[in-house]
């Protein structure tokens, strides 16, 4: 069975562990970069990620996109989205309906 994990900076993450997610608080980038791939290794087959952090880390975020295991999430932060995560989410549905049906339409 794969475990959750959450990895970004103490205050964003903290209530995931109130849910039963692990946590891993992280403060820059080499440290979230060593984290995940940890979790990776360690069966975690889900693993949401602050944005704050993944702006810091694309090309790790990017290598595991292209594998099935781990699922990494963007998620905002405490300090706000910056809209990383939507924008995955917009081109994935995109590219698996053909459009993107969350698009604003001014009609």
């Amino acid at each position: 069975m794969y475990k959750i994990g959450a990895v970004g900076d103490k205050d964003s993450i903290l209530a995931f562990k109130s849910i039963g997610i692990d946590v891993f608080p992280a403060i820059d980038g080499k440290e979230a970069r060593n984290i995940i791939d940890s979790l990776a290794e360690e069966n975690y087959g889900l693993i949401f990620v602050t944005e704050h952090i993944a702006q810091h880390i694309e090309e790790t975020i990017l290598r595991y996109k292209k594998k099935l295991v781990p699922a990494i999430i963007l998620i905002p932060s405490n300090q706000g989205s910056l809209g990383i995560g939507m924008n995955d989410i917009n081109k994935n549905v995109e590219k698996a309906v053909g459009s993107n049906i969350f698009a604003n339409s001014d009609k």
